[in-house]
């Protein structure tokens, strides 16, 4: 299995080796350039690659689901369009996932209790969601996890098992504060990309040509385009026969543990 770990085992052992190799013959310094590179390639697309459990494992789809059922999961709200989310959801009888970040929650407390009232999942998306957030230390990563933690246990009156990274990006600082906190890592195999387009026909036809049964697609409660995609993917799901059930049920996973 390609893991940080036996990766960086590998390269250290290569270029022990060749250095003894050069005690004999003359090594050009080209070679020793060109492994450190590949191995920070490797290290990149590992990182940016949340499925690829490089890091951590990540759970991003449940391959042994036969039947057509199917999890949709929310990144970086509560915010204002969270509402017309939830009402989506309600028309179309559908549970959702909402990774919530911890500033927002505190914008919008009132969103993030109607979210859990009407029967969705919550999960923790880190407390500042900064650009920055791939580059902090296991103690601030640990510290940020906590933070939106008590903010989302406010409502839920029990431990929050379920962690997103930002950007899905993961790093041995992320790797270490998960040993801590004990979240469980949850990606997903159908992006939707309406992060970075508001283009809805591209995001739908995205969306539609990766769904099959045990998928776990990433939306974002952020943005009325992201709305407008939902209710067309709602319908046809609907006309398909998919049945949307929780990132919880799908997965055979506890979203929430130990009770206070």
């Amino acid at each position: 299995m390609i893991t940080h770990k036996n990766i960086t085992i590998f390269f250290i052992i290569l270029l022990i080796l060749l250095n003894f190799l050069n005690l004999y013959i003359t090594i050009n310094f080209l070679w020793f350039l060109g492994i450190i590179l590949i191995w920070i390639g490797i290290n990149a697309v590992g990182s940016s690659r949340i499925s690829s459990n490089y890091h951590v494992k990540a759970y991003c789809n449940n391959p042994l689901e036969k039947e057509k059922k199917i999890a949709l999961t929310f990144d970086d709200g509560p915010s204002e369009f969270t509402l017309e989310v939830l009402a989506l959801l309600k028309k179309y009888n559908a549970k959702a996932t909402f990774f919530c970040i911890g500033k927002n929650i505190e914008k919008h407390p009132k969103i993030l209790k109607q979210i859990i009232t009407e029967g969705h999942l919550v999960g923790n998306h880190s407390y500042s969601h900064s650009k920055l957030f791939d580059f902090y230390n296991e103690d601030k990563i640990t510290d940020e996890l906590r933070k939106t933690d008590e903010l989302l246990e406010k409502f839920t009156s029990k431990k929050i098992n379920f962690f997103r990274p930002p950007y899905g990006v993961t790093t041995p600082s992320i790797r270490r504060a998960l040993k801590i906190t004990g979240h469980k890592t949850i990606g997903w195999n159908i992006r939707s990309l309406d992060g970075g387009t508001k283009n809805q026909e591209l995001i739908f036809n995205r969306i539609i040509k990766r769904v099959s049964p045990g998928g776990i697609v990433l939306l974002h409660d952020t943005g009325k385009h992201s709305v407008l995609v939902l209710e067309q993917f709602l319908q046809f799901l609907k006309q398909n026969n998919y049945q949307v059930v929780s990132t919880e049920e799908l997965l055979n996973l506890n979203a929430y543990e130990i009770e206070h």
